[in-house]
């Protein structure tokens, strides 16, 4: 960002935002046609430092602004629709109370927007179209005379990850209980860390086993995240029998006394009702989060495992030329993929690269 930008944030009166999820939005009006419009408002976040995370050619475009210790705070929409900019900005990470800074960042872009578009005569507009219609159908780019040949494939073997998953469960649910019963337990903090472990382990399940089939990975995750609650319960109940001198009762037994114990805030007991309401919190706590990071972990694998010459060559015919699955299929023997198995992965990898831009995207 210049330093004339720099001022001007700095001059802007803040307005404060109260909500769950704190906004502001204003719109503006704008002479540039809507083949040029969102490329100047790409510009515009290229000025102002803000990270381009999604754009629809001649409808909108998303950036999120950040800083250096706490990443992306928040996102920023421009909608162009009959000669008018609705420009919104989102918290993505205070809650209830913004600050001001979305009121500032809508004000910021309006000024950079506007001076940007005073910068843009006729010669230069036709320019950036000519730009524009240059990157949107790929101009630059060069079929290569042959491509990197496949890389061995490792058999994908869903065993291991099951086999992962059922003992970290079983594992952190030992852990909670142990701290549970010690009196250590924190509400939202222990379901985030459980989520996490999930998140970590199932990283390397799915390098190890080479699995990954999102929905089987997905049932996989909730079975773990019901086992880990469930085997919390057993464990609290094991630790309880054998830390007091007590008679021996059956686990059902233990379960009905939490029951009509329920759950007590303070010198409020909400009962069973209250307590059940926590279990459900905590299931879909940890699930949420846990999702979180395996749509993010499987993403990262593809990124890891994609052979990007072959990923655009495939892209520059199925995408960009509107080429149908087969005749890529065609295009990619004659480079030598010729194995349906092989070919499928570049068509997966080209689905993950879409769906990083759907996880960028997320408020």
């Amino acid at each position: 960002m210049t330093e004339a930008l720099k001022q001007y944030e700095k001059s802007i009166r803040k307005k404060h935002s109260f909500n769950w999820t704190p906004k502001f939005e204003a719109e503006i009006k704008t002479d540039l046609n809507k083949a040029i419009v969102i490329a100047v408002v790409t510009k515009v976040f290229e000025k102002l430092g803000w990270d381009l995370v999604f754009q629809e050619e001649e409808k909108s475009a998303e950036a999120k602004s950040k800083t250096e210790w706490r990443g992306w705070t928040e996102k920023i929409t421009v909608v162009f629709d009959d000669g008018k900019l609705t420009i919104k900005s989102i918290s993505l990470l205070d809650a209830f109370w913004d600050n001001g800074k979305n009121y500032k960042r809508v004000q910021l872009f309006i000024h950079a927007f506007q001076q940007t578009e005073k910068e843009f005569d006729q010669k230069a507009l036709a320019e950036l179209k000519q730009e524009i219609e240059s990157v949107k159908n790929w101009d630059d780019y060069e079929i290569p005379e042959s491509l990197p040949k496949p890389k061995f494939r490792k058999k994908p073997q869903f065993w291991i990850p099951v086999v992962g998953g059922i003992l970290t469960a079983l594992l952190l649910g030992f852990i909670v209980a142990f701290l549970s019963v010690n009196g250590f337990y924190m509400v939202l903090l222990f379901e985030a860390g459980v989520a996490i472990g999930f998140g970590l382990v199932l990283k390397h399940l799915i390098k190890l086993s080479n699995y990954t089939v999102f929905d089987n990975l997905r049932y996989l995750l909730i079975a773990m995240v019901i086992l880990t609650y469930l085997s919390n319960q057993y464990f609290q109940y094991q630790i309880v029998l054998n830390k007091n001198d007590l008679e021996a009762f059956s686990f059902l037994e233990f379960m009905q006394t939490r029951l009509e114990a329920g759950l007590r805030f303070k010198d409020l007991n909400t009962g069973w009702i209250g307590l059940l309401i926590s279990w459900g919190l905590q299931l879909g706590i940890t699930y949420l989060i846990g999702s979180l990071q395996l749509v993010g972990n499987l993403t990262a694998y593809r990124f890891e495992t994609m052979q990007m010459e072959v990923v655009n060559f495939a892209y520059y015919h199925f995408v960009i030329k509107g080429k149908t699955g087969d005749q890529t299929r065609r295009e990619l023997s004659k480079m030598g993929w010729t194995e349906k198995e092989d070919q499928n992965e570049i068509f997966k990898s080209i689905g993950a690269l879409r769906g990083a831009i759907g996880i960028k995207r997320m408020e």
